[in-house]
Parts: C-alpha cells; structure tokens; sequence
C-alpha cells in the first residue's frame, strides 16, 4: 500500500480539526447547541421560529463562506472536482439525509460533539460510520475503482 503524498496533508488537516474544535466550544458555551450540521439545518428549514433560525443561518453561510475567505487571504486557486449529476449521486444524498435523521445526528454531530461528551450512542454511532466508509472502500476497489 502506498501513501499518496500529494494530498497526505497532516498539518492542514490538524489545523482545521482545532479550528472546528473551537467552533463546537464556541457554540456550546455561547447558545449551549452542539455543533451538529443535520441538526443545524433541520431547524433552519422547520417552521419553528422559537429554534433560534438566526444563529442557524449565520453558521450555515459562515460554513460556506469560511474557505472562500481563506482563500482570498491565502490568494491562491482551488482545484475542484466537479459533482455528479447520476441519479446514484442524488440517491446516495437522500440515504445521508434520512440516516441522519435515523440516527439522530450526522457524522459531525456524533463524531465531533458526541464523543467530546462521552455519549455511548455517539461512540456506536462513529464505530458504525467508520465501518461502514471502510468496507465501502474495499468494495468499490474490489469492484476496478478508485
């Protein structure tokens, strides 16, 4: 097994994990929310007006705006890969939404948040994500892919 050094980037990545890291303290000790995006957007998109839709949408255009902001700082171009339009595509999305609606969060949720506060639900939660991307893997190269 070989390393692919040209996107092996452990510094970029620490750093953007401490970054995300005090975004979720940030929240929590200012709104007392976890950082949750399935969660997040869900209230965005309720008709709820008592979740607090501001700090939601605020996050939201935050999330998208933050690399588009690094990047004129950093004033250097992104390579991009454009996004499929199969119906695989769009039915693999559908299945993301309604697991994490099934299992009451999403992938940072569970992940960032859930363990941070040692939820059992969280850590089964994780395992099984983890799993599941792993095999996968080894399925779609089994199969003559990536």
């Amino acid at each position: 097994m070989t390393i692919d050094l040209i996107n092996f980037t452990p510094v970029q990545s620490f750093t953007g994990g401490v970054f995300i890291g005090i975004a979720a303290l940030i929240l929590m000790l200012a709104n007392g929310r976890i950082m949750g995006a399935s969660r997040i957007i869900s209230g965005l998109i309720s008709n709820d007006t008592k979740n607090g839709w501001i700090w939601r949408l605020l996050f939201i255009l935050g999330t998208m705006a933050g690399p588009l902001i690094l990047l004129l700082i950093i004033n250097k171009e992104i390579d991009y890969v454009p996004v499929s339009k199969d119906l695989v595509f769009y039915l693999a999305a559908l299945l993301v939404g309604f697991g994490s609606a099934l299992g009451s969060g999403c992938t940072s949720g569970h992940g960032i948040c859930g363990l941070a506060l040692f939820s059992r639900r969280s850590f089964a939660s994780v395992m099984i994500f983890v799993s599941t991307g792993i095999l996968t893997v080894l399925v779609i190269k089994t199969m003559g892919g990536l």
